[in-house]
């Protein structure tokens, strides 16, 4: 899971608003984004702040907002890397620990984040535990009815996939029945910056796709927010029993080799999954 979140996050960081690169979007390799400096295969904060939200899960530790946000500090503050919007990345610089952390944050925002680090919650063994555990973590970021739906419905749609709860082509309808929102409606056109948005397009791409190569290649080309579309759909794909595990090997192997990079991850992701219940 983590490590599939990983190479969509890096593929898609090469065409995030970046429609002048569609004609790149062949699985060939990575690309450089035009404007940012992140080097190709590099991942961005969608999957550093998945590490740190399973990282806590591995650990057994508490599921409180300081123990998730004292997390999410350390993930940055051992590997600052550029990702993030700026004001949440100037942030994290500021802030010491996790205290300050919820001391200071403005929590109020509907957009994407805390949506692209909800699939490892999907691991728990239960609807309601999973429900519940996404909105927590949600709460500390995105306290907002649109910011808190869409994490909830990202941590679904891997828990769907996990523990084999229906077909892929009713995720959709499973999502409707648990959590507010048009998850069935297929989305179109370019991902903007609002959490439901990169959550409906993840599962459109999902639900059409029987190879993660083509579900990468889907999400890449709806323009956008591409990057945190490509995570949450990946992350979901890569346990999805009706989809062909075909990412192309250079992809998988030229993910970035750093003290928390395609090895770390891996060896994470292991246990993570281990902990799942069937």
């Amino acid at each position: 899971m983590l490590r599939e979140l990983a190479v969509g996050d890096a593929y898609g960081a090469g065409f995030e608003y970046a429609p002048e690169m569609a004609s790149y979007n062949d699985l060939s390799r990575y690309v450089r984004h035009p404007r940012h400096r992140l080097f190709p295969g590099a991942y961005t904060d969608d999957t550093q702040m998945s590490l740190a939200i399973a990282e806590v899960i591995v650990s057994g530790a508490d599921w409180t907002p300081l123990n998730l946000a004292n997390a999410f500090v350390a993930a940055f503050k051992r590997d600052p890397r550029e990702g993030y919007a700026s004001g949440f990345y100037d942030f994290l610089r500021h802030v010491r620990d996790g205290a300050q952390f919820l001391a200071e944050i403005r929590g109020e925002s509907d957009k994407s984040g805390a949506a692209m680090r909800a699939a490892p919650v999907g691991v728990y063994p239960t609807i309601a535990e999973v429900v519940e555990r996404a909105r927590v973590q949600a709460a500390i970021t995105h306290n907002t009815p649109d910011g808190i739906n869409a994490a909830i419905a990202a941590a679904l749609m891997s828990h769907y996939c996990l523990y084999r709860l229906g077909p892929r082509h009713a995720l959709g309808a499973f999502l409707e029945s648990h959590v507010p929102g048009d998850w069935s409606l297929p989305w179109t056109g370019k991902v903007k910056s609002k959490g439901w948005m990169s959550v409906r397009a993840a599962i459109t791409a999902l639900t059409a796709s029987e190879r993660m190569s083509d579900l990468l290649r889907r999400c890449v080309d709806f323009t956008g927010d591409v990057d945190t579309v490509a995570a949450i759909a990946l992350a979901a794909g890569s346990c999805c029993a009706e989809v062909e595990q075909d990412l192309p090997a250079h992809l998988v192997n030229g993910l970035e080799e750093s003290a928390f990079g395609r090895t770390y991850i891996e060896s994470l992701d292991a246990r993570l999954l281990s902990l799942v219940r069937r």
